[in-house]
């Protein structure tokens, strides 16, 4: 990897505040360089609870973190896919990452997610994050207008340039059009030292050994998918970052916590045992069925920004099937 350059700007860092933030960035960074990851285990792709009228409800996105701090939780994953980003204004996106860093008062990392299919505002996203005091970021590939595998390296090197934070990469062609290649994760974790990780959710088990292969393992591989968090730990992923966990978070912690300890048997167990119940969670678009799920737990979670829609009857009565036969107790 080359050499860790962060210098301290006198535009970015004036007061004693963001000189402190500064120093522990670089400790986190130094952190990396001995092979510690921002987590290991299971990390929640949040939600985000809205009021009737669609704004936000900060209150209860605070509740949804204290859960998440007191189940077993191992990392925050605030404003990605399954939390509606797409459908934020960039004042809400960064409003939505402060508060979760402030709720989550150091208990767990909190990572923001901050990608966008243009490079200008995930820079911009990704610096304002860093600068809240976000723990890592998760920066998804372009998506539309899409990238070629020389672009990607661009965009992310762009991005890495500004943000002084560690950064997951995350490869979701199902929803971008935009794979990100093995070759192309590889050569970005070696020449960059803060783009330490991937979230590998093409659902290819062969792309994601070839990934191991190129990077000697030296990368923070996390599954995107719950049904494949076994065979990503058993290529040397670190974890998971999950759907399921927001209503089952001991359970998806347990998988990883299992096989870390040698229990593969009772790791494999639990995957299985779920399958039935991610399959009902992806039954329609994310997050249309884990919105239920948590509303049918008794938890607030609100409604859905349009375009996504409430899920179908149907749907959510094998939903809540899944889950009790899973073990979770519905409100």
């Amino acid at each position: 990897m080359a050499p860790l350059t962060l210098e301290k700007n006198d535009d970015k860092i004036s007061d004693k505040k963001s000189l402190m933030k500064f120093e522990t960035i670089k400790v986190k960074l130094m952190f990396r360089r001995i092979n510690m990851a921002i987590f290991t285990g299971a990390g929640v792709a949040i939600i985000t609870p809205f009021h009737e009228d669609g704004s936000i409800n900060y209150d209860q996105l605070k509740k949804l973190v204290d859960y998440h701090c007191e189940n077993g939780t191992d990392s925050i994953v605030i404003c990605g896919t399954t939390g509606e980003s797409a459908t934020m204004t960039e004042e809400e996106h960064l409003e939505c990452i402060k508060r979760t860093i402030d709720f989550t008062a150091g208990r767990i990392p909190v990572i923001a997610g901050t990608g966008s299919n243009c490079t200008a505002t995930a820079v911009e996203l990704s610096r304002e994050a860093v600068r809240a005091g976000a723990d890592g970021l998760l920066v998804v590939t372009p998506y539309y207008n899409k990238a070629t595998q020389k672009g990607l390296i661009e965009h992310y090197k762009a991005i890495a340039r500004e943000a002084d934070a560690p950064i997951i990469m995350y490869s979701v062609a199902s929803r971008t059009g935009c794979n990100i290649e093995p070759s192309t994760v590889a050569a970005l974790v070696k020449e960059v030292d803060n783009i330490v990780g991937v979230k590998e959710a093409s659902g290819n088990i062969s792309q994601v050994a070839k990934i191991m292969q190129l990077t000697q393992g030296d990368i923070d591989l996390y599954s995107g998918n719950d049904d494949q968090i076994v065979p990503i730990l058993a290529l040397g992923g670190k974890g998971v970052i999950s759907v399921l966990s927001n209503i089952a978070p001991k359970e998806t912690h347990e998988i990883c916590a299992k096989f870390f300890a040698g229990d593969v048997a009772g790791s494999r167990e639990l995957q299985l045992k779920a399958i039935p119940l991610i399959n009902a969670l992806f039954s329609e678009v994310n997050p249309i069925p884990v919105k239920k799920a948590v509303s049918l737990m008794g938890m607030e979670a609100g409604g859905l920004r349009m375009p996504l829609t409430e899920m179908e009857e149907a749907n959510a009565k094998k939903l809540a099937q899944a889950m009790r036969e899973f073990g979770i107790q519905l409100a």
